[in-house]
């Protein structure tokens, strides 16, 4: 794993400044200590920070192919690269290294832009075809490698693995986009192809970008999850074939030159991929486990079982809720505003694994492939309900009994019935978006300005869900709803988080679950085999039960969470205090209602209702614009 940088001159062929690139090449270096490498030339500048994983020794980037024609800068894995320099090789290509980098060069010798449909694996490159004098950018299928570039007003263009490495450069343009902030408020993370900043674009996942001087830039997509054909007829016929899956996609990768661990949470997806990780291993399986003082998200006992097991190696912080100093670390850890704080506990398992090994692979993607979310139940009684009644009926009638019905914030969801009203009355893409939503609708417009209010015109983040269903390759409701996640949650939330924070500790993840051939089979599953009578995971839990206890298979589903609302009522709640007194922050930003915040503040401290997701959104933003120098002034909305 590693990091990549770079710059290109779309206009002509002026020298590219080094100690720009050097600077954006510095600011990326935890993504790969072991060492840097650039190419400069007119109008072009590569740069790259490596992390050894796969031929240490000959496998230094940039990377050149024999004619020097070609460069390449490349962050990720490629899991199927043996096979494919097989093939090359009976397609007379030549070979002087074994990494899988070089695998790339030759395959875009071989198959042009369609390279990237050849290759498996998790991966973000930047390649410059001297020859046909052309930059190429690719995104892996589901958006494991982030990329970020923009077009600067010089006519310029640069990219980077993460947005620090951009805002090394004096002229990009960092004005916030309003937009953005309405869906971090309102979903706790900024979607594809979004930034914080207009001028700052995310390639998307399967996506390619190809910039030609002269030419239009043309941005195409080349993979989109859809299902594939399955003839699985029983639940029995499709655990068995899950299992084989599954395991062929642990062992793929596995493959590296370094020593490779699991994260093991104690829940059923990282329990699997541990499982499976082992059968597939000589060794003991290095595993790292994160616990908490507060029992009811502690989930050491389930991980130890798993542990004991398989006779793996398990190590174990426990977490008490004074992580002050790791949260004030995430703001630079993102670099754009990022709400999800499950983020801290990741980051601490990430710390933790990276003291014993180089990889580690992650349980992620179980609940968005086999409906684990409680919220896929939810939304598929409420769509049940919808096709009843038509919207005319609807939507005055449960409107009105979400309007009078009193809010419980300490409800379990299925008694919050003010919230399922407001559901109901809604069409399916509002509906979803008010079950994902983390501030709804009411509290954000308290929350934000006038003047935020008007630059956001008509724009509501339930767009970004509606534009996403209106593309559904399914036609059932939960398997809709589950590509929507897959297009935002997963790869605007959880891989983000999962990139982010074990990079930061110069850790390369892996996710098997998302292997594409597996995600594809996935969702052509019967709808029944995946949730039936409010149960997620049918299948999978049915597949897994040869290796798991059944008491952690069948239990209520936990979460890697954190038991945030106690957090701020204790030392974090202080910490909080203190933080929104400082200047240059929330108070001088323009975009919100400072006497609201105050009010939401009182009421979490007191007991009265749980604002704690929304004060961590607002904590986390406000850090974002203290370390946005000068943004209040350039970027405040008008109030």
């Amino acid at each position: 794993m590693c990091g990549i940088s770079g710059w290109f001159d779309t206009s002509g062929e002026r020298p590219p400044n080094k100690g720009l690139v050097k600077a954006m090449n510095d600011a990326i270096r935890h993504r790969g200590p072991d060492g840097e490498g650039f190419h400069f030339a007119p109008g072009i500048a590569f740069g790259h920070r490596r992390l050894a994983i796969i031929d240490l020794v000959t496998g230094a980037q940039p990377m050149f192919d024999e004619t020097g024609n070609l460069c390449l800068t490349f962050n990720g894995e490629i899991f199927n690269y043996r096979e494919l320099r097989k093939e090359l090789q009976e397609k007379q290509h030549h070979f002087r290294t074994t990494s899988d980098t070089e695998v790339i060069l030759h395959a875009w010798k071989e198959w042009g832009g369609d390279c990237v449909s050849h290759l498996s694996g998790q991966f973000a490159f930047v390649l410059w075809d001297a020859k046909d004098r052309t930059l190429f950018l690719a995104r892996d299928r589901l958006g494991e490698k982030p990329l970020y570039y923009s077009f600067l007003p010089d006519r310029t263009f640069i990219f980077g693995s993460e947005l620090k490495a951009l805002t090394q450069h004096p002229d990009l343009p960092r004005k916030i986009d309003p937009c953005a902030i309405e869906e971090f408020f309102a979903l706790g993370y900024i979607c594809d192809p979004r930034t914080i900043y207009e001028g700052v674009q995310k390639l998307p996942p399967g996506h390619t970008l190809t910039i030609k001087r002269g030419q239009t830039p043309r941005l195409i997509q080349y993979w989109d999850p859809k299902p594939a054909a399955n003839d699985s007829k029983t639940l029995d016929d499709a655990a068995h074939d899950l299992l084989d899956r599954l395991a062929a996609a642990v062992k793929s990768q596995l493959v590296a030159d370094v020593p490779v661990g699991a994260f093991l949470s104690g829940g059923t997806d990282s329990s699997a991929t541990m499982a499976l990780m082992a059968k597939a291993c000589s060794e003991p399986v290095e595993c790292f486990t994160i616990g908490f003082e507060n029992p009811k998200f502690d989930e050491r006992p389930y991980a130890a079982q798993v542990a004991q097991r398989y006779g793996g190696r398990q190590h174990i912080e426990v977490m008490t809720g004074h992580e002050t100093d790791a949260v004030e670390l995430l703001p630079g850890i993102f670099d754009e505003p990022f709400g999800d704080s499950s983020a801290l506990p990741t980051y601490q398992v990430a710390k933790l694994a990276r003291k014993h090994v180089t990889v580690a692979l992650s349980g992620d993607a179980g609940d968005e492939l086999f409906a684990g979310y409680r919220r896929y139940a939810f939304h598929g009684r409420e769509e049940s309900l919808r096709s009843l009644l038509p919207q005319s009926i609807r939507g005055p009638m449960f409107g009105l009994l979400g309007n009078i019905y009193p809010q419980i914030d300490w409800a379990p969801r299925m008694f919050r019935a003010r919230q399922t009203f407001r559901e109901l009355s809604q069409d399916t893409a509002h509906g979803y978006f008010h079950n994902v939503s983390v501030v709804p609708d009411d509290l954000r417009t308290t929350l934000y300005s006038d003047g935020l209010r008007r630059d956001l015109q008509d724009y509501h983040a339930v767009d970004v869900i509606a534009r996403h269903m209106k593309n559904a390759p399914l036609e059932d409701a939960v398997g809709i709803a589950q590509y929507v996640d897959l297009k935002t949650w997963l790869v605007g939330d959880i891989l983000v988080k999962v990139d982010r924070t074990a990079m930061a500790t110069s850790l390369e993840t892996r996710v098997p679950m998302l292997d594409p051939g597996f995600v594809e089979w996935s969702l052509g599953l019967k709808p029944e085999f995946k949730l039936a009578n409010g149960e997620g995971k049918r299948v999978l839990k049915r597949a897994l039960e040869p290796l798991l206890p059944h008491d952690l298979l069948y239990r209520n589903k936990q979460g890697f969470s954190v038991p945030l609302a106690d957090w701020f009522r204790g030392a974090m709640g202080d910490h909080f205090r203190l933080a929104m007194q400082a200047e240059g922050g929330l108070a001088t930003s323009g975009y919100f209602n400072i006497a609201a915040i105050d009010t939401m503040v009182a009421q979490h401290r007191s007991g009265l209702r749980d604002h704690s997701r929304a004060l961590w959104l607002l904590w986390m933003f406000q850090r974002f614009l203290e370390r946005e120098i000068g943004a209040p002034a350039k970027t405040a909305a008008t109030v």
